[in-house]
């Protein structure tokens, strides 16, 4: 007699474990409408540092000595930038190259090349630090690249107002429906842009389109010897803009 009344216990069990079970997976509530929300945000930051190439280019009859005349110019063009307070970490050799020319009016000549990568912590010393590698024999200047020494701070001001834009839109969304947001379910970091750098956002999909390649600033000039005069450059630093996107998802109650 006892029997039957334990698994009518044991049934009852099993059914509130189901309903458990079908809780929404997002986090809504059945009493609230999920409401999602996608927003951008902006913020601009001048540029505090700078990173330009500098390098040489000389031609001699043999390998040895394009590459002897070559390596003194460097020397030169280091002791120049030192001169301006560029420490030696933030110069870097990126490229030396030798090779014999086969063709043209310098045929059966070597080319040497040698190309240093130069940071300037100081963007206001950015156009004397292009004057004055030129001033002493660098005749191959490319760039500048103009940066950012904090650019996670300029990111997180852009992340802010994007999250403050789907706050606004997601309120002018629950006035218009006569209801109010009760909480955030979600918020995901969609990525965007700082200059000219992509921000990976958070959660990428594989099969989403890689952002295209950075292409390499174009040559500024190829500079004068020095006994022509030194190339003087204008570097005007501007604004550069960090540009986001954020997903929001919001839980909406009526009133």
């Amino acid at each position: 007699m006892k029997q039957p009344t334990l698994l009518a216990v044991t049934g009852c069990i099993a059914l509130t474990g189901c309903s458990a079970d079908t809780t929404d997976p997002r986090g809504v509530d059945r009493s609230e409408t999920l409401l999602s929300v996608s927003a951008s945000g902006e913020a601009d930051t001048r540029p505090d540092e700078a990173q330009f190439q500098a390098g040489v280019q000389n031609w001699g009859a043999s390998a040895a000595a394009a590459s002897e005349a070559t390596q003194d110019d460097i020397a030169e063009i280091v002791q120049a930038l030192r001169a301006l307070g560029i420490a030696e970490d933030d110069i870097q050799t990126s490229a030396v190259g030798v090779q014999r020319l086969d063709y043209g009016d310098r045929e059966g000549q070597f080319q040497a090349t040698n190309t240093l990568t130069v940071s300037v912590r100081d963007i206001d010393k950015a156009s004397a630090a292009v004057t004055a590698v030129t001033g002493v024999g660098a005749n191959i200047v490319s760039g500048p690249d103009l940066r950012l020494s904090n650019p996670e701070a300029a990111a997180n001001s852009a992340y802010a107002n994007a999250y403050a834009a789907a706050r606004r839109r997601a309120e002018a969304y629950a006035e218009a429906a006569d209801m109010e947001i009760s909480r955030v379910l979600y918020i995901r970091d969609t990525g965007g842009s700082q200059g000219n750098r992509y921000i990976g956002g958070a959660q990428q999909i594989a099969y989403q389109v890689a952002p295209p390649p950075v292409a390499p600033p174009p040559p500024v000039a190829m500079a004068p010897r020095p006994e022509e005069g030194g190339y003087g450059a204008t570097i005007m630093p501007g604004q550069t803009t960090s540009s986001v996107t954020v997903q929001v998802d919001f839980a909406l109650t009526g009133k």
